[in-house]
Formats: C-alpha cells, sequence, structure tokens
C-alpha cells in the first residue's frame, strides 16, 4: 500500500485515465444493484465494475498477472470499503481538497500528456468521463492523502540512536570483501617487461623462498627493507583503504587470511608478490545517489496571471526556446519569478528530496538536456530543463539522513496499515451477494 496515493502524478493518469468512473454514485441505475453499504453510503454494482476494468488495465499495461475473477473482485471491493470508510473520517474532520488543489493537479496530468486543459477534458470525455467526474476523482485522492498525513505519517518518528544502530547493523552485515577496508603490504620479486621462461622460474623460485623464510620466523618487515624490489618504505605498507582501491589480485589472495598472516605467492605484471595483511575493519557503508543539474523558469500565479493563462505563456516560450529564436538562459534571466533568475534559471546539482514532489516528479522524467512541458507547483508554473546528471557517493551524515528516511518510511508503512485496519473495523460494513 502506498501512502502517497496522490504524489505520483504519472501513476495517478493511468490510472484515472484508463476509465475509472464517478468517485461516488450520484444516482443508483435502475439496472444497478448495491454491493456493499458502509456506514449507510452504497457502493453500487457499476463502480465496482469499473474500479475492477480499471484494475485489468492498469495490470495489462504494467504485464502483471491477475487474479481469479473471485478474488479480484473482493480484493477490489475491500480497497473501495477502504477508502470509503476514511472519506467519511475525512468529512467529519472538516477535510476538504480546495479548487486550487484540484485545478493544479489535473493541469499536471494534462501537462504530461502535452494538452492543455480544454483539451484534456475533451480526451477524457472521448473515454466517456465528464470533468466532473474526473475533479470528483482528483479531489477525493488528494483528501486521502492529506488524511494520512495528518493521521499517520505527522506521527511518526525515527530517534537518532534508532539510526545509529540500524548503521551499525548494516556495518555488521557488510560482508562484501571490496568494502572492507584494509591495510597490505607487499613484498616484490620484479620481472622485467618481457621475462624469458628462465627468469620467471628464478623470480618465483626467489619469492617462494622468501615466503619460506618468513613462515620459519624471519620478520616480513626485514625482508622487505632487505629484498623488495618495490617500496621499502614502513614494511612495504600500502596504507589502510577500501578493498576495492587494492589491485583484484591483491584482494582475493588475502580475503581469507588473518590479520598478521601472508599470501602465497601472487603473480602480477610486476612480478612476484608477497602480501602480508596488517589490519582489517569492516568497511564504511557506501550509498550513491543520482544528482540532477537543472534550470528553470517560474511564473508565480496572481490575480492577474492564471494557471491556464501561466501554462500557455510557457508552452509559447518553450516552442521558442526549442526553435533556437530564443535561449533558456536569457528566456531566464528576462521572465523568471524565482532567485535563481539571474543564474539564467540554473539550480545547481541537486540530491533526491531537495524539492517538492510535484517538481521532482517531472525532473525525474526528463532526459539529459530535455526541456519539459510546462508544469504547475505550489510556487507557480515551471519550465525545466536537465543539464547533467551523476552518480555521487553520500557523505557520511547523508547516508545517515538516508537510512532515517528509509526507517520513517517502513514504520509508516505500519503505522498505516494498523490505521486503515483500525478505520476498517470501526466502519459498519454490510457486503450483499451478487444478484
Amino acid at each position: 500500500m502506498t501512502l502517497k496515493l496522490w504524489a505520483t502524478a504519472a501513476t495517478a493518469f493511468v490510472l484515472l485515465f484508463a476509465g475509472q468512473g464517478a468517485a461516488h454514485a450520484q444516482n443508483i441505475q435502475a439496472a444497478d444493484f448495491v454491493v456493499a453499504l458502509v456506514n449507510s453510503e452504497p457502493i453500487t454494482d457499476a463502480e465496482l465494475q469499473m474500479q475492477i476494468k480499471q484494475v485489468k488495465e492498469q495490470r495489462a499495461q504494467q504485464r502483471q498477472s491477475l487474479p481469479s475473477n473471485a478474488d479480484l473482485r473482493s480484493g477490489v471491493l475491500e480497497r473501495m470499503i477502504n477508502d470509503r470508510a476514511q472519506l467519511q473520517v475525512a468529512r467529519d474532520l472538516g477535510l476538504r481538497a480546495d479548487a486550487a488543489a484540484v485545478d493544479q493537479a489535473e493541469a499536471n496530468l494534462a501537462a504530461q500528456s502535452q494538452l492543455d486543459v480544454m483539451q484534456f477534458r475533451k480526451a477524457l470525455e472521448q473515454r466517456g468521463i465528464t470533468s466532473t467526474t474526473f475533479r470528483a476523482q482528483i479531489a477525493d485522492q488528494i483528501v486521502l492523502t492529506r488524511l494520512r498525513d495528518r493521521e499517520v505519517e505527522s506521527r511518526v518518528r525515527v530517534s537518532d540512536t534508532e539510526v545509529e544502530n540500524a548503521l551499525s547493523a548494516r556495518q555488521a552485515a557488510n560482508t562484501d570483501p571490496l568494502a572492507q577496508e584494509i591495510n597490505l603490504a607487499h613484498l616484490l620479486v620484479a620481472l622485467p617487461e618481457r621475462p624469458s621462461a628462465a627468469q620467471v622460474t628464478q623470480a618465483q623460485a626467489k619469492a617462494q623462498g622468501l615466503l619460506e623464510r618468513i613462515r620459519a620466523g624471519e620478520s616480513f618487515e626485514a625482508l622487505v627493507k632487505e629484498q623488495s624490489d618495490a617500496s621499502r618504505d614502513n614494511g612495504g605498507q600500502i596504507g589502510l583503504r577500501r578493498a576495492d582501491r587494492y589491485p583484484l589480485i591483491f584482494v582475493n589472495a588475502t580475503q581469507s587470511l588473518m590479520v598478521g598472516q601472508v599470501s602465497e605467492t601472487v603473480r602480477s605484471g610486476a612480478g612476484f608478490h608477497l602480501i602480508k595483511v596488517v589490519d582489517r575493519r569492516v568497511g564504511s557503508l557506501v550509498q550513491t545517489v543520482t544528482q540532477t543539474h537543472a534550470r528553470h523558469i517560474l511564473l508565480r500565479l496572481t490575480p492577474q496571471l492564471t494557471q491556464t493563462q501561466a501554462l500557455a505563456q510557457l508552452t509559447l516560450l518553450r516552442q521558442r526556446i526549442v526553435l533556437g529564436s530564443i535561449s533558456f538562459e536569457a528566456a531566464a534571466r528576462e521572465l523568471s519569478q524565482d532567485g535563481s533568475a539571474q543564474q539564467g534559471g540554473d539550480l545547481g546539482w541537486s540530491s533526491p528530496g531537495m524539492f517538492v514532489p510535484e517538481f521532482e516528479e517531472a525532473l525525474d522524467r526528463l532526459k539529459v538536456q530535455e526541456i519539459g512541458v510546462p508544469i504547475v507547483s505550489r510556487f507557480g508554473a515551471h519550465l525545466m530543463q536537465v543539464l547533467e546528471r551523476r552518480s555521487v557517493e553520500l557523505s557520511p551524515a547523508q547516508l545517515r539522513d538516508a537510512l532515517r528516511a528509509e526507517l520513517r518510511a517502513k514504520r509508516a508503512e505500519e503505522a498505516y496499515q494498523n490505521w486503515e485496519r483500525d478505520i476498517r473495523s470501526r466502519a459498519f460494513v454490510e457486503i450483499r451477494e451478487p444478484q
């Protein structure tokens, strides 16, 4: 179950545009019948069949298998009952979806299909969905999200101690040899660039003899100082570093060794090595994220500049930029009402979670150098372009923040399931057999 049912607008568009019916039955037709009552509010068979059709189309698009008809009907009906019960709780708490929020969601969905709002509504009507019905569906999803934010997510907390405990557990379970930190020392018996068979045999014999002397009790460090053809400083130590920064043959040769032990002879292009494990530590966790370098043009909505006007203005501006009659940078300096305007709209490098969801989700859908269709966020109307993307390792502080978010999401999901069961148990539900 996803808490943010309206968080991913593209998914919501697929679900809603696939042919979903009215959010609530306004009039039960004579040929229809009630399949369930939720605190005396009916769910009709027509509504249920529309939802089943929606799930089938969604599964087909995602190439997912379907359960049996009976299990599908039961599961969809249970979902509708839960949603209906939660919407009733939301109404009792006075939660509503304001027209501006519905307008914003509708405009974003229209923009994703590269249509203006009026064209989008006509496309819906061709599928038998009126704009009133569609906006009611949007409103319901907004209300459900606000209710769950208020009753579940806002109450979830993760302490610093829990984060540290989880980090320690992850580190202890980190058995990847390349993620460990090791300090290796080596003694090299060198070979020329193109050695003869006799030179190889001679060097190998010398390395084997030195290994036998070490195993007989001689000091590895002393032999390095006397015999190594590599650096003799500090007993031949290379230094403490992540194992993936060592040659793989060194890691493989020492993987099963304890600290203080010396490997068998190891052949490389340089010659024959004897490798000693000086130190081995549990590796620090490394996590990479994809950062995005983007720029945008922001038009703030006012009584004088409506949402429709702003989107239309940015659509024309996008065409001019694509055709080359004006650069994105110049347009941003001239028109953008954001603090980034003087930098040509440049937002710099951003990590996941830095922007509001509706902006970030639209940004994530763009390819590098692509200029997206205008979208609406809580700040206004945006025209955006992705300049670059890169993968970077998180710093220790960023890693802790990511782990905190992961723990919080897991705890929120558990809390949501408990809360949903509680709402369901307190509702009076009567399920009626099909006629």
